[in-house]
């Protein structure tokens, strides 16, 4: 089945569910520019490696990486190799509504500190088999797949990822030190505040710990400002509802905190070195 012209950018388009793969050559084209993914995508890297930019943070992949994309996260692809291959399974927002509490995907109790989990060969090949099992089901005539069947999958999925997360907990749940803890924790609050908080004594006070700490020890472990973070998480906002939206700029500006389009247009400028309107008429 040859869905690489049907994956989403914002929703699943055709429902509550879609199942595909995409080739490395699709995936650089379709990461020409950062999105918000507003269905959530478990994905499996087959073949070849990756770089992308989840929310705020850099990741690189492999083969037999896992990745789960929650709704309302920012995803920019750098880069796929040619000879990449990628298994997903896409649930629509209107399926999460109905499935999860509060529209999350990830278990309420594994504080997931990434998107992405290292698999064994012996774990993807279970999950590759369930894959084509699912495509031969889809494709079957008439096909064997609904909505309430795929309730069944969501949760195996869930509770697999669940336990994938638990054999790698030293390395996925627990922060090497109480530095790398509190970046954690900044990123988690700016992803949630971004769009109302612009200022890092905000999130100082929220999380209870000094300014001076908090810049020291965001700078320690990422090697970024704590402004920088705000800054790339506003940004990659901006540049998502520039491309793909039909908003207006102020209305953008305005859903991202900046009640006066001028000065948005100025902090957009200084950072990328191009007006909001250039930006979204041209292939930057």
């Amino acid at each position: 089945m040859n869905t690489d012209s049907n994956i989403p950018i914002m929703d699943c388009p055709y429902g509550d569910y879609m199942i595909g793969d995409a080739s490395g050559k699709l995936m650089n084209e379709y990461g020409r520019f950062p999105c918000k993914i507003n269905c959530g995508v478990y994905a499996l890297l087959v073949r070849g490696t990756a770089s992308a930019t989840v929310n705020i943070t850099d990741y690189s992949f492999q083969q037999n990486d896992v990745l789960l994309f929650e709704p309302g996260s920012f995803l920019f692809i750098h880069d796929f190799s040619d000879d990449a291959l990628v298994y997903w399974i896409v649930f629509g927002s209107s399926f999460l509504e109905k499935h999860t509490y509060n529209n999350r995907m990830s278990l309420s109790n594994i504080p997931i500190k990434s998107p992405k989990l290292s698999l064994s060969q012996e774990q993807a090949d279970v999950l590759c088999s369930m894959y084509d099992t699912l495509i031969k089901a889809l494709n079957a005539k008439p096909s064997m797949l609904n909505s309430e069947k795929m309730t069944h999958v969501f949760y195996l999925l869930q509770s697999s990822y669940a336990s994938y997360i638990r054999e790698q907990e030293d390395v996925v749940m627990r922060p090497v030190d109480r530095k790398t803890e509190i970046y954690h924790e900044y990123c988690q609050l700016v992803v949630k505040h971004y769009h109302e908080w612009h200022h890092v004594n905000q999130y100082a006070q929220a999380m209870r710990i000094t300014l001076p700490h908090l810049c020291t020890t965001v700078r320690q472990v990422s090697e970024r400002t704590a402004g920088d973070v705000i800054n790339d998480a506003i940004l990659t906002d901006a540049k998502a509802q520039l491309k793909i939206s039909n908003l207006q700029i102020k209305e953008i500006a305005l859903s991202l905190g900046f009640e006066n389009i001028a000065f948005f247009n100025r902090f957009f400028k200084s950072h990328v070195g191009v007006t909001p309107k250039t930006y979204r008429t041209t292939s930057i």
